[in-house]
């Protein structure tokens, strides 16, 4: 199984195509829902699960069969919701989540329900309500159904196993779990064995491991919420615990084992990502059993397969679509009737699903395509992507992605993109949908994964403690100076972004009023102290402990740091912001209220600059209705436009 993978940046392909004339595609083409995303194959490699909205208003489930006709029966479909994830619960019955997720307003609704359905829709029955959550399915083998799932139900702050049959109502609570004290989370083997419980008690954390076949909880760690010293990854049904944790200077974490003799992890790794964070998942056989691969994410999406075979039929893949991510996902993976399910992406193309059958009926091909992810997108007529490593002026190594239409020659008017969070990780190579828009309308989009950003490091990530509009802000101007300097960005440019990057986009045009003719601030917060302190008069969806415990640390104390917060805050430096400014908030929106974005705009009216005002109702914290998607982006469009100018690639 000891596999080492270096990472070398992905080779872009399309490299000879070129925009169409004409109008670029209209917004309706990037913003609208996938029509085909989700599939999953039966246990015995015989029907085909595929979740689609294609010609409805809702997403719904419906079933391939994969004999000769390919019968379709639907399985299930809802007018007040969408079904956003399922599983067979045997070759003849799935399980899934609805949930209304574009209400806002009934947060009941939005909450997910589970049911269960045969494949040919008959025997549709509801199996939990919101307070359960789904913790496992137990991996179904062909002959062998799955009739019970582990849910956790919430009580008193708890989170508390029971498993629940699925043909009838009937709920197990487990005997002798002896769990550990303020359980918050569970971590399972492939059969629901209950293996990891995270705990959380204040300004501590901890994780338990118990092995199998015991009633024993070991604890493997405690730690600040900001300084857990490894992470937990995966458990396999044999006792085996897949862990990341430190490999070099700057704190990139790593795939290894967890070595309980030694009861810490091991120093050798299984995966290396240099350069981030390992991000990703083992990819197991049927019914759970061994490790085939590790599907990680650095620029890009790759599998490292440690299975031959299909390392082999990957091999065979990439080959025959080169220059693209091919995902594979299998039943009987790599034996010799194996059926698979291949999305092939790339930053042209969302992708594109593909079927395998290694014996297929009589008749058929081996290769058989399923339909595109989203229909109407041109690959030829979208941009390239990519990554690239420069310095920041303190010398810290900084991630800029750069989408850019294929056909341009010379420098091109930019738009900044600066991410939410900020404690995430921005983007990854493939097609995205803003800044492809951007890009099919004549501009050069730059998007900086500022130090604060997951995903490059803990190094990176704690360079960005108490840095909003400090450090962090200068890494977003660093990013724009650099793509100009390479003959890119023209000295035209804007920024936007949304939640942290509408923040960030304010600071901006504060900060560098030189660098940027307009920005468009969407989500953000604009009164750090309202943020971090919270008000009696304002409410929002931040908890105690987060105020307590771990905003202080990341963005400031509301007492030790409070001349900090005030210099920060884009409400106090309204006066300093010159260049046109357009806010964009969301009515029902809790993690930042609408109070932050009506403050904004009564300072930068008084100020002289009176910003132009969208808001939303029944949207929260960004757009889930696509109308209202399709509304925002054509506003962006003309208000860019209209400030940096016409640009036609």
């Amino acid at each position: 199984m000891a596999s080492r993978l270096h990472v070398v940046v992905f080779a872009l392909a399309c490299a000879g195509a070129k925009l169409a004339c004409g109008a670029p595609p209209p917004p309706e083409v990037f913003f609208k829902d996938p029509d085909f995303e989700l599939t999953a194959i039966s246990p015995s490699g015989k029907k085909l699960a595929v979740a689609s909205v294609k010609g409805l208003e809702r997403t719904g489930l419906a079933v391939i069969d994969l004999a000769p006709g390919n019968k379709i029966n639907r399985v299930a479909q809802f007018a007040n919701g969408d079904i956003y994830h399922f599983a067979w619960l045997d070759d003849h019955r799935l399980l899934f989540s609805v949930g209304d997720v574009a209400n806002v307003r009934d947060r009941l609704s939005a909450r997910p329900a589970i049911y269960a359905a045969n494949s040919d829709g008959s025997n549709l029955r509801q199996i939990a309500l919101w307070h359960r959550h789904l913790l496992n399915i137990p991996s179904p083998t062909a002959g062998r159904p799955t009739e019970r799932i582990l849910m956790a139900e919430i009580r008193g702050g708890a989170m508390v196993p029971v498993w629940v049959d699925t043909r009838k109502d009937h709920y197990t609570h487990l005997k002798q779990l002896d769990a550990p004290p303020n359980t918050i989370g569970w971590m399972t083997d492939s059969q629901g064995g209950l293996r990891v419980a995270f705990t959380r008690d204040k300004d501590r954390q901890a994780a338990y491991w118990r092995a199998p076949d015991s009633q024993v909880w070991t604890r493997l760690y405690e730690s600040g919420l900001l300084s857990v010293p490894f992470s937990i990854e995966g458990v396999d049904d044999a006792g085996g615990l897949y862990v990341t944790r430190s490999g070099s200077s700057e704190g990139h974490h790593w795939l290894t084992r967890y070595d309980f003799r030694a009861g810490k992890p091991e120093d050798k790794f299984i995966v290396e990502t240099p350069g981030f964070d390992f991000e990703g998942s083992l990819v197991k056989e049927d019914g759970g059993g061994r490790t085939l691969g590790v599907r990680v994410v650095v620029d890009g999406e790759t599998t490292v397969w440690f299975d031959p075979q299909m390392k082999a039929l990957q091999d065979r893949l990439d080959e025959r679509l080169p220059g693209r991510v091919n995902r594979i996902t299998c039943r009987r993976c790599g034996e010799p009737d194996m059926v698979a399910v291949v999305r092939s992406y790339s930053d042209h193309d969302p992708g594109r699903l593909y079927l395998y059958q290694a014996r297929p009926p009589e008749g058929e091909k081996a290769w058989r395509p399923i339909g595109a992810v989203m229909d109407g997108i041109d690959p030829n007529q979208m941009a390239s992507m990519g990554l690239h490593r420069i310095k920041a002026r303190d010398g810290r190594d900084l991630p800029v992605w750069i989408t850019r239409p294929d056909s341009a020659t010379g420098p091109l008017p930019a738009v900044v993109l600066v991410h939410g969070g900020p404690w995430t990780r921005g983007t990854h190579w493939g097609w995205h949908a803003l800044p492809q828009f951007l890009a099919s309308r004549g501009y050069v989009v730059v998007e900086p994964e500022v130090r604060g950003s997951t995903g490059y490091g803990a190094a990176h990530f704690r360079a960005g403690f108490k840095q909003w509009g400090q450090a962090m802000q200068n890494d977003v101007a660093d990013a724009l100076r650099w793509a100009q300097a390479q003959g890119l960005a023209s000295s035209n440019a804007c920024i936007t972004g949304e939640s942290y990057g509408g923040y960030s986009t304010l600071m901006g045009l504060a900060n560098d009023p030189d660098l940027f003719r307009c920005g468009i601030a969407a989500f953000g917060p604009t009164d750090l102290d309202l943020l971090v302190s919270g008000s009696w008069w304002v409410s929002d969806d931040f908890s105690p402990a987060a105020r307590k415990y771990t905003l202080p640390e990341l963005v400031g104390d509301p007492e030790k740091d409070a001349a900090m917060l005030a210099a920060q805050s884009p409400l106090k430096q309204a006066a300093k912001i010159k260049a046109p400014v357009m806010l964009v908030f969301g009515e029902e929106d809790r993690r930042v209220p609408l109070a932050h974005g009506e403050r904004m705009r009564a300072a930068l009216r008084k100020a002289g600059n009176d910003p132009v005002w969208v808001t939303y109702d029944d949207e929260g914290h960004g757009l889930r209705n696509f109308s209202k998607r399709v509304d925002y982006a054509r506003r962006m469009e003309a208000f860019l436009a209209k400030h940096l100018g016409p640009s036609n690639p």
